[in-house]
């Protein structure tokens, strides 16, 4: 089941041409300790630019473009939709209107804009520190998933569809095996705090961007888990790189 769940989670969250039949799909969407599990290859796998030679700033705009060829674009689409109804005035359905508008506004343009400069000088730091830093980046990935495994055990849908997929069969007892599997990913770095710091940062991401989803659109859907993914990976990856400068 965990396996087959695995693939699931491997299809929704990457390009790999993995999990797309049906049965990873249900096994996945009823499986959230597949968000972290999932976290560990991604993260080795992102890491990979920045174990290569050259100046740090190329290496990490190549980690950039790496990254988003490894897991796509679909997520990033979350934050522009939820750049765009943070901005917009009006209630909770005004905003949910709005998270269905194809049209890209200012909001949308600034948020893509902070995370995708956030992961470029996050990995830009990264590129000129020990190689062993580049095991923030792992950390940094399964704290996002975990970060998007908060979202759907304790989040609740605005209306029938992905996020309702998600959320309807998951709650706060599902979130146990996530937040546990998570754990060893926080001591990537030992005995430096950095992997841990990140871990922690990417969690609290998830809890603050379900509580802004509650207040702002009356719940979740499927951008806000497109995009607590990303602001989790991005939060996360600058607070590991912080404290491991600084510790």
């Amino acid at each position: 089941m965990v396996a087959t769940a695995l693939r699931g989670a491997l299809g929704f969250l990457t390009r790999a041409p993995v999990g797309r039949d049906e049965a990873a799909w249900e096994a996945f969407r009823t499986t959230p300790v597949a968000f972290p599990l999932a976290g560990y290859p991604v993260g080795a796998l992102a890491a990979v630019p920045l174990l290569a030679p050259g100046p740090s700033l190329v290496v990490a705009a190549v980690f950039v473009a790496w990254c988003y060829a490894l897991t796509g674009i679909n997520h990033l689409d979350g934050v522009a939709d939820l750049g765009d109804a943070a901005v917009v005035h009006g209630d909770a359905e005004r905003r949910r209107s709005v998270l269905k508008d194809t049209t890209v506004g200012v909001g949308a343009v600034v948020a893509v804009s902070l995370v995708v400069l956030g992961l470029w000088s996050s990995a830009g730091e990264l590129a000129a520190l020990p190689t062993r830093a580049a095991l923030v980046v792992v950390a940094a990935e399964v704290s996002a998933k975990l970060a998007t495994a908060v979202v759907v055990c304790l989040g609740t849908a605005t209306h029938e569809g992905l996020g309702s997929a998600l959320t309807d069969d998951n709650g706060l007892r599902d979130l146990l095996s996530p937040v546990v599997l998570t754990l060893p990913a926080a001591t990537l770095t030992w005995p430096r705090p950095a992997s841990a710091v990140t871990v922690l940062a990417g969690g609290v991401t998830g809890l603050a961007t379900l509580l802004w989803a509650r207040r702002r659109l009356g719940g979740v859907n499927g951008d806000v888990m497109g995009a607590t993914n990303e602001l989790a990976r991005v939060v996360a990856l600058a607070a590991g790189v912080t404290t491991w400068t600084l510790c």
